[in-house]
């Protein structure tokens, strides 16, 4: 304990110095950090170093030396006040109670994002859910994406096709037959049918339709993610992919309503008053859809590794965003960087 304390005392000395000789360096125009007496001031900074609710001020106090440092018009005396500062700061960061020593990662959660492991092996698929608003522009973004990647691409059409030729000859029920997103209601009273009832306990094995629709759908999604990379349509993609621990990326894409509403207008010919009516029932049915299965709460910022407000980028940047978040690029973009070297060679 008193070999830490007088490691602290002795970087609150150089933290002083040091704002002393960046004051010296820029002038009187932003005014120094430390306006107290040097011993005060050493003890405060010493306490805030041992005391790890103080970490936070300690860390603003450094904010405020390194900002004025980087305004030193000197490139010399900028580098070596910067220098110290980052010698300074480092040895800081090997404190025992240092801000910063307490993570905020969940490791459950990490071992399922690939780009939290770095580096996915040539085994691992790589899997992007994209959860979105209707009009964000998501559908879009996801399918150039895909393209982009040259991996596959999914959303509720082809869901419907795969499953309808995955289970036709098992007379089992497919996502089209069942219609259960657009009617999606579990609190719904409907007459009732013994006929029907029997029908349907038969066919789906005991579960109402909905569910057994879903189930099904988990299926065909899990055996998607653990084969092929894949860019995923919402779904439920990224909960259920949780669920079986199965590696992959979930994004949530959305936009103002305001803009979501003139989109649809342009895209589906609609005056505002129903498009903005449209959009609202959609949004309904996904988060009534999305919390009744996940138990989650969809559109949550906690749910997702990425959340993106598709109106500030456009749909071609959104793509770029994601890119370089996994680390891959557009192939097409370093075919063209190649030829432009070759050129100027």
């Amino acid at each position: 304990m008193q070999e830490n304390r007088e490691k602290c005392m002795e970087l609150a000395n150089r933290i002083y110095d040091l704002d002393a000789e960046v004051y010296s360096c820029v002038g009187s125009a932003l005014g120094r950090t430390f306006t107290g007496n040097r011993e005060s001031t050493v003890q405060n900074l010493c306490s805030l170093m041992l005391a790890r609710p103080g970490g936070h001020l300690l860390r603003s106090e450094l904010a405020l030396i390194s900002n004025m440092a980087r305004t030193i018009r000197d490139k010399g005396k900028r580098a070596q006040m910067m220098a110290e500062y980052d010698a300074i700061l480092k040895e800081i960061e090997t404190l025992p109670d240092s801000f910063g020593k307490v993570d905020i990662m969940d490791l459950s959660r990490a071992e399922l994002n690939p780009t939290a492991r770095k580096k996915l092996s040539e085994k691992d698929p790589l899997v992007i859910c994209i959860s979105r608003t209707q009009g964000s522009a998501g559908n879009d973004i996801g399918f150039e994406l895909a393209d982009d990647l040259h991996i596959n691409y999914y959303d509720v059409e082809i869901f419907n096709q795969v499953l309808n030729r995955l289970e036709v000859e098992k007379g089992s029920v497919g996502d089209a037959e069942a219609d259960h997103f657009e009617n999606f209601d579990k609190y719904r009273k409907t007459s009732f049918s013994l006929k029907k009832w029997m029908r349907e306990f038969n066919r789906y094995h005991g579960l109402p339709r909905q569910d057994a629709v879903f189930f099904n759908m988990s299926d065909l999604i899990c055996s998607l993610a653990r084969t092929e990379d894949c860019v995923i349509m919402g779904r439920c993609a990224d909960s259920i992919l949780t669920n079986n621990h199965i590696p992959h990326l979930s994004i949530f894409i959305s936009a103002p309503f305001s803009l979501r509403v003139r989109r649809i207008v342009a895209s589906k010919n609609m005056d505002l008053r129903h498009a903005s009516r449209f959009l609202k029932q959609m949004d309904r049915q996904h988060q009534k859809y999305y919390d009744f299965y996940t138990y989650g709460r969809w559109g949550r910022p906690e749910n997702y590794d990425l959340c993106i407000n598709s109106a500030n980028y456009g749909i071609r940047e959104t793509v770029d965003l994601i890119e370089r978040m996994i680390g891959r690029q557009k192939k097409a973009e370093s075919g063209d960087a190649q030829k432009k070297k070759e050129v100027l060679d």
